[in-house]
């Protein structure tokens, strides 16, 4: 355990180069310490190149007023979006793929990446805390849907949506909406996902069974309409983790898949094929409490810039703000989930790369 001062020096220590060298060890612990390749895991090879990370967050809330200097309603200080995009362009961030979580904010979303193309893309739909807003009158619950449609529909076809979601279940939040009216939602949104022909980007919380039940009949690995997509910030266990994988589906990881031992044992067996990488900003960052920080003490890290963070009532244009998760912090992600793998950071890097690329396009092809 060691306090938060103690890991920003860490995080704040000067850019070096990666270099990658073959690991000769062969166990493979759970405490923290650097595993080595499980059967889920391609082999680390010798590289003497320096690598230039890429990577593509494919869960960023940046329509979140946090982003624009508004906590909790109050304003703390301007809006400093455009040196959080040049933070994630700084550490290798290639695409951003911003979360929509209702219709309000699919539209935000829609719109901000209209205004970044090529390199901010949207998702289109209701998170099943917000399930309630559909929870009306049929009239309205209707018009709702439809025009949640046709912001999928019409952005897919000016290329700036790229997935249908964020829709699913969570169970852990149930005082936002019911584990009834979530599941009667996130069916009626698989209905619309159906005719639309996009990926989905999906949320399942303490709720797996009900969310499996829903979802895996209609993928079309087990003849239905929908192709696939990712399940992110997955946080559930390895049997889950394989119940999707095999389903076809991707897995998302981010700082709340890192916070425990347990979670890095499910991260170490999730198939290099079938990652996915993201912060999920403005949340889910990597805390010293979580066994991740312990990871990355033990790491050689590479600074981020706009570090060391400061507190929001002191702001200064260009830093971090403490608490506030942000793309460039994805670099921190891949690093544990590196070494949680025993591999490296460019085996992780690339092979997140080309699934993203698979399953959303972005503008990119598959290489080889």
């Amino acid at each position: 355990m060691f306090s938060r001062p103690s890991l920003l020096r860490t995080l704040s220590r000067p850019l070096r180069p990666l270099r990658f060298t073959m690991s000769s060890s062969t166990s493979t612990p759970s405490s923290g310490t650097t595993p080595t390749p499980s059967s889920t895991a391609a082999t680390s090879v010798t590289d003497d190149r320096t690598y230039t990370p890429r990577y593509i967050d494919v869960g960023i809330n940046l329509t979140d007023p946090i982003f624009t200097g508004i906590y909790h309603g109050r304003k703390h200080h301007d809006s400093d979006l455009p040196s959080i995009i040049s933070r994630a362009k700084a550490v290798g961030c290639q695409k951003l793929l911003v979360t929509g979580s209702d219709l309000s904010e699919s539209r935000a979303a829609a719109a901000l990446a209209s205004e970044h193309p090529g390199f901010l893309f949207a998702t289109v739909g209701v998170h099943p805390c917000s399930a309630w807003q559909l929870d009306t009158t049929p009239d309205a619950a209707a018009e709702y849907m439809a025009s949640l449609k046709t912001l999928a529909l019409e952005g897919k076809a000016a290329g700036t949506v790229a997935a249908f979601g964020e829709i699913g279940l969570d169970y852990d939040r149930l005082s936002h909406a019911s584990a009834e009216v979530q599941r009667k939602w996130f069916a009626a949104q698989l209905d619309v996902a159906e005719e639309l022909d996009l990926p989905l980007f999906l949320h399942s919380r303490a709720a797996a069974d009900d969310f499996e039940a829903a979802l895996l009949p209609r993928l079309a690995v087990n003849g239905g309409k929908i192709s696939g997509g990712v399940v992110h910030s997955f946080t559930g266990t390895v049997s889950e983790m394989r119940r999707l994988v095999a389903a076809g589906l991707y897995i998302g990881i981010n700082g709340c898949s890192l916070k425990t031992d347990d979670n890095l044992d499910v991260v170490r067996e999730v198939p290099l094929d079938r990652l996915m990488l993201e912060s999920d900003g403005p949340w889910c960052e990597i805390r010293p409490s979580h066994a991740s920080a312990r990871v990355l003490k033990e790491a050689e890290v590479r600074a981020l810039p706009g570090t060391p963070a400061v507190k929001k009532e002191r702001f200064r244009e260009g830093s971090m703000v403490k608490g506030r998760n942000e793309p460039a912090a994805i670099a921190l992600v891949a690093t544990v989930v590196a070494r949680v793998k025993g591999v490296t950071e460019e085996v992780v890097c690339e092979a997140a790369w080309r699934n993203t690329v698979s399953v959303f396009g972005l503008g990119e092809t598959v290489e080889g």
